[in-house]
């Protein structure tokens, strides 16, 4: 068969082929994708039989314009960008593999050579650029029925391809969670036997993996296999820790393995933010250290939301994933998870919705989407009447932020006021009036305003023995 190849990059691929008499192929993941009819501009994978740096500088030589060409002379690999087009030029090859490094041994090879060492039959297929056969499919391990059958499948023995480089492991899960197949039953045997060699793999590629797998439609169908594989057990035990529900006295509690990926596909099919997926992937981490069964009361899981914050750097810090306002916003939505679902549960004053809103800031939405996508109960009833009483607090919110306006608040009297009116330093007195101030708003004892800040905060001052400085 031939594909259609639109962009006019390929065609000046085509011709630098002619006229440097050197084969050119397009392969891989671009190549899966357009028979799958998926959009892909960042997975062009250019393979010459013969040198791929000077390929690429003869291709950009003929484009408009200064197109620079970034090239690794050591790796054989050119890449350039066009029109958005991100294209990597390298080298046929082959490689070979050390028992204890996933960084193979290359030398230069031909084109079956090439596609011998790709991970999966569906990544390769090429297509042919050479004048001739142009839109050529190049197909030796029928990668198009695999793609028909929706199957993931090693081009070779898949004990060696995982072996060899037990990133493939990672990527055969995600790919199949990404694109809703399943994974050939010797080929995840094989991710079983091998799994423990994922520890040779740098952490920060298995999390970048990873993340591609949360950041697909239904991230619970990549948990299930990196758990039934053995991997998640290698990569993050505090999940596997959730598993299992015990029942003591007719009383037991939910599984919180399988809640949190509902709550994860759940949050998954209202945000695409990976941060929010991954507050939902933790903010149950802390039940298994907090379970405890009361006589007369059942399960409870007291403080597991203190205690899941807690949990959140450590677990940033294992996995290589950023320390930085993406964490921390992890860490805000594990510990506030359980305010908005309280709310739910109890009389709606403003004060606590006051309180909420002046936590939360400006990722209230976020929280509110974490909150309903924790609602996972098979009991009708009751999700109904949770849910109405959640759209009470939704409209009281919004009531509450329309009127106090206290998202990302700041209270009207600051530090430096209170120093300059007591004429006093940086002191522990500063912290209890600006406090006294801020819980007066927050509990609508007085208005949002300066002028009332201002007269509480003399009052306080004076319990505090303090005097108004002389102006």
């Amino acid at each position: 068969m031939k594909a259609h190849l639109t962009n006019p990059i390929f065609k000046i691929i085509s011709q630098v082929s002619e006229e440097m008499q050197l084969q050119a192929f397009v392969i891989g993941g671009f190549v899966r994708d357009l028979l799958l009819n998926r959009d892909n501009k960042q997975d062009i994978d250019i393979v010459v039989i013969g040198s791929g740096i000077d390929f690429a500088h003869r291709v950009a030589g003929k484009l408009e314009g200064d197109v620079p060409v970034k090239f690794f002379k050591n790796f054989g690999t050119a890449m350039l960008n066009f029109h958005g087009w991100k294209i990597e030029f390298v080298g046929a090859r082959k490689e070979s593999y050390r028992l204890n490094s996933r960084k193979p041994i290359v030398e230069g090879g031909t084109l079956e050579d090439d596609q011998n060492r790709r991970d999966f039959t569906i990544n390769a297929m090429a297509l042919d650029l050479t004048k001739e056969k142009y839109g050529q499919l190049l197909d030796p391990f029928d990668g198009i029925k695999d793609l028909r059958d929706k199957i993931i499948k090693t081009p070779l023995d898949p004990d060696i391809t995982f072996s060899d480089d037990p990133l493939r492991m990672m990527r055969a899960i995600r790919f199949a969670t990404q694109l809703d197949f399943s994974i050939e039953p010797s080929c995840f045997e094989a991710i079983r036997r091998n799994a423990e060699r994922i520890s040779i793999v740098s952490m920060e590629r298995v999390s970048d993996e990873f993340n591609l797998i949360i950041q697909a439609n239904f991230p619970s169908k990549g948990f299930k296999m990196m758990d039934e594989t053995g991997l998640l057990k290698i990569i993050f035990p505090e999940f596997c820790e959730l598993k299992g529900a015990e029942i003591i006295d007719g009383k037991g509690h939910k599984d919180n393995f399988y809640h949190t990926l509902a709550v994860l596909d759940n949050v998954a099919a209202v945000s695409e933010n990976l941060w929010l997926r991954w507050a939902a992937i933790l903010h149950d981490i802390a039940k298994p250290l907090t379970k405890k069964f009361i006589q007369g009361t059942g399960w409870t899981f007291h403080a597991h939301e203190f205690r899941g914050a807690k949990m959140v750097p450590p677990i940033f810090r294992n996995l290589k994933l950023p320390l930085n306002d993406k964490m921390k916003y992890v860490e805000k939505m594990v510990l506030l998870h359980l305010r908005p679902i309280v709310l739910a549960e109890d009389v709606v004053t403003d004060s606590a919705v006051r309180r909420l809103l002046f936590e939360a800031g400006d990722d209230i939405d976020d929280l509110m989407l974490l909150c309903n996508a924790d609602i996972t109960s098979k009991n009708p009833g009751k999700v109904k009447r949770f849910i109405s009483n959640f759209n009470i607090v939704k409209q009281k919110l919004k009531e509450i932020e329309e009127k106090d306006q206290l998202r990302n608040w700041q209270p009207p009297i600051t530090g430096e006021v209170i120093m300059h009116a007591f004429g006093i330093s940086p002191s522990k007195s500063v912290g209890i009036i600006k406090a006294a101030i801020i819980e007066a708003i927050l509990e609508g004892i007085i208005p949002n305003d300066y002028e009332a800040a201002y007269e509480l905060m003399l009052q306080e001052g004076l319990k505090l023995g303090l005097s108004k400085r002389e102006t």
